[in-house]
């Protein structure tokens, strides 16, 4: 391939055409027939450079107008490189001004991207300030040739093909929304909530469930509510953090629809069985789609109703520009779609909060006394009452409260164990003054991998390199100490303290999605809790104050979503179910104790109002060598205030970045090239001038990656890491 005579890099459309507004052509060349009707075709090419984010028009030869629909895959030419893209529309002219390229060629004629899908990735792009292909990258799957010839011979795909059981709508005896039987009946505003999702109405609500385990947890609550917008001929998106997760909810609408009602997307499955599912959604063979962050994009027909489960998780947020987050992404195709939302969660995120202060959403609660009958008791080590019982309690990391609780639920079930890190020592420090061990070679943290005692031999966990002879450079100490447990090591010291029992972990890369209801001791991470058939008698909630202690706005908020969700595994009070915290923090602790997430989301979020920080107001964060981050952030200042308007920021800061990442960003993005010093600004938006100020950024963006004057830097809204 020849270099690009404008001085770009090879592979990289000629900026000569975006200045034009049309494709390259050969005036003087004869064309090919056209079509008689429409031959006019608007494609979107997939390239992630800012300023080719916008349709182009291309004629339609006559040998290719009945494949060239809306919606297919197309590969076309543009300056002299063949693009992939997509057929947005058909027109009758073009404004363009020149003669037109034609289409070069139809990769597929099933029409994979939706008029709706399309449009929800222009909403989403606009709200991230990205582009349209980096958000239908994520959207439509890749294409798999062999599925398309199997199950659209003509180009029209045939549900019959699919040979699974097709889809039926469900009954109304498949939902007992006003029987006892309901897991909603419990919940006020629940049976109502079902109600109008049957009576074809469109809801918001949001759900605070009670159990996550056995018939009563939320996979069945999820699941019923999909039933109920089954009956009123509508289809359902539901979109969970984890394959975990989509296994148990997946089982539960199993238990409700028809089978061939239901399809699973997810790429942990594969690009085969994911693109089949796809094809399944757009067919309208199945009227269901449930799956990881990518299925809130599944072109399901007539929606009705979209469900995200655990907002609150990490996982939902895509890892690739735009960063969108799958709420976000559902909350956008409601209000396109005219759809019922429903997100439910153990805890309540501080912007599930924000929907429901602002009316926008109805909540979904338990009353309290059936509260008091169906979670567990929580008990606080570090309270007065346990501090005189116990005055080491609180520099222990295993109280005696918690011995004694693991010791009696052992008797009757298994006992989970969540602890903070994974590994056997993840941290080590000076055994002399305390300051963290750090690696000769990248100054990266050291850590023991397994047991060894003093035998082991430190590693650093950013570049792997052994430490054998490691000196203190503060007090030129020689001998190490754990700074932190892991769960390999947690799992051995319990393994002592209670022989004879068995002791499962799961953590890393071994993690277990169910345990048998014997009796064990479960050691799991956060977020990689078991679920135990029939429950757990009992949970310790170990190093709660080293998950507050972390650097981050959201410590708070996210340490209490997780102690929520593992307490929510464990039995009923009435049952014996008792949860011991080892954390002092009055606020996160005293939710639990309480059982009260929506207080301390309330809580937050008018702290959160008070000092403007999110979600009461938008961030974007821009991060680039310091000369282009300046130049960037002065001329989305400059368009704004032609405007009036004026952004409060923060920076530039410098970031700091482990040497491991080979000068590259957390998102594995390039590096600037023209400083050294990679630094962060952060503008906080209002949301009153979010629509405003965002199309700024990304028209900012695009002018800056079409002169190419400076280093191109990274872009990126509502982030949960940056603060």
């Amino acid at each position: 391939m020849s270099p690009n005579p404008t001085g770009g890099a090879p592979g990289e459309p000629q900026q000569l055409s975006l200045l034009q507004g049309f494709p390259v052509s050969a005036a003087e060349a004869p064309g090919p027939a056209l079509a008689a009707q429409l031959p006019v075709a608007r494609v979107l090419i997939e390239s992630s450079l800012p300023h080719l984010d916008r349709p182009f028009d291309y004629s339609v030869p006559a040998t290719l107008d009945t494949q060239a629909l809306p919606g297919v895959r197309v590969k076309v030419k543009f300056n002299g490189q063949e693009l992939p893209g997509y057929v947005l529309e058909r027109t009758a002219a073009s404004d363009a001004g020149h003669p037109l390229v034609p289409l070069h060629k139809v990769l597929s004629s099933v029409p994979v991207l939706t008029p709706a899908v399309a449009e929800l990735a222009g909403r989403i792009a606009s709200r991230y300030a990205g582009t349209v292909s980096d958000v239908l990258r994520v959207a439509v799957p890749p294409r798999m040739a062999k599925l398309e010839k199997e199950f659209a011979p003509d180009g029209r795909l045939d549900p019959e093909l699919f040979g699974t059981e097709m889809a039926g709508l469900a009954t109304s005896a498949s939902l007992p929304s006003r029987a006892a039987g309901s897991v909603w009946a419990p919940y006020r505003n629940g049976q109502a909530f079902l109600a109008h999702l049957a009576a074809g109405e469109s809801p918001r609500a949001v759900l605070t469930a009670l159990q996550g385990y056995g018939p009563g947890g939320w996979p069945r609550m999820v699941a019923e509510a999909v039933a109920a917008v089954r009956i009123s001929g509508r289809g359902a998106v539901v979109v969970v953090p984890d394959y975990r997760d989509l296994d148990r909810v997946e089982s539960a609408l199993l238990e409700l629809l028809p089978a061939g009602d239901v399809a699973r997307l997810t790429a942990d499955d594969g690009q085969t069985p994911r693109y089949r599912s796809f094809l399944r959604v757009l067919s309208g063979a199945a009227g269901v789609a449930v799956g990881t962050r990518s299925a809130a994009y599944a072109p399901v027909p007539n929606l009705g109703l979209v469900v995200c489960w655990d907002d609150g998780d990490d996982l939902h947020i895509e890892q690739r520009s735009p960063y969108a987050h799958s709420r976000e992404v559902l909350l956008l195709r409601a209000g396109q779609e005219g759809a019922a939302c429903l997100l439910a969660a153990h805890s309540r995120s501080t912007e599930t909060e924000r929907l429901v202060a602002s009316g926008w959403a109805q909540a979904v609660e338990a009353e309290r006394t059936v509260l008091r009958r169906t979670v567990p008791r929580v008990l606080n080590t570090a309270d007065s009452f346990e501090q005189e019982r116990d005055p080491l309690a609180r520099i222990a990391r295993l109280p005696g409260a918690a011995w004694r609780t693991a010791k009696e639920g052992l008797e009757r079930g298994p006992v989970l164990v969540q602890v903070a890190r994974a590994g056997y020592a993840p941290s080590l420090v000076c055994e002399t003054c305390r300051e963290p061990a750090r690696c000769t070679a990248c100054s990266g943290p050291l850590a023991i991998a397994g047991p060894g005692g003093s035998s082991a031999v430190p590693q650093c966990r950013w570049c792997s390199s052994p430490a054998p002879s490691w000196r203190c450079g503060t007090c030129n100490g020689v001998r190490l100490r754990r700074g932190a447990t892991g769960a390999l090591r947690t799992a051995e010291e319990l393994g002592r303290a209670f022989p004879g029992t068995p002791v499962i972990t799961s953590s890393g890369d071994h993690v277990k999605a169910t345990v048998a209801a014997t009796k064990s001791l479960v050691v799991a991470t956060v977020g990689a809790e078991p679920v135990a058939t029939g429950g757990y008698a009992a949970a310790l909630l170990l190093d709660g104050d080293s998950l507050l202690r972390r650097e981050n706005l959201r410590a708070g908020e996210d340490a209490v979503r997780r102690w929520f969700n593992a307490a929510a595994l464990v039995r009923p009070a009435p049952e014996g179910g008792l949860v011991v915290i080892t954390a002092d923090d009055a606020a996160g602790v005293g939710a639990l104790l309480r059982w009260d997430p929506a207080g301390y989301a309330s809580r937050e979020l008018a702290l959160r109002q008070e000092l403007q920080l999110p979600p009461a107001v938008r961030v974007a964060s821009v991060t680039g060598g310091r000369t282009a981050v300046g130049h960037f952030t002065d001329a989305v200042e400059h368009r704004l205030a032609v405007h009036g308007t004026v952004l409060r920021t923060a920076g530039p800061a410098p970031l700091i970045l482990p040497a491991a990442a080979g000068g590259r960003s957390a998102q594995g993005e390039p590096g600037p090239r023209d400083s050294g010093e990679e630094v962060r600004t952060l503008l906080f938006i209002p949301y009153a001038q979010a629509a405003e100020a965002t199309a700024v950024l990304r028209a900012v963006k695009a002018a800056a990656a079409a002169k190419r004057s400076d280093d191109p830097v990274q872009l990126r809204l509502d982030g949960v890491d940056v603060l």
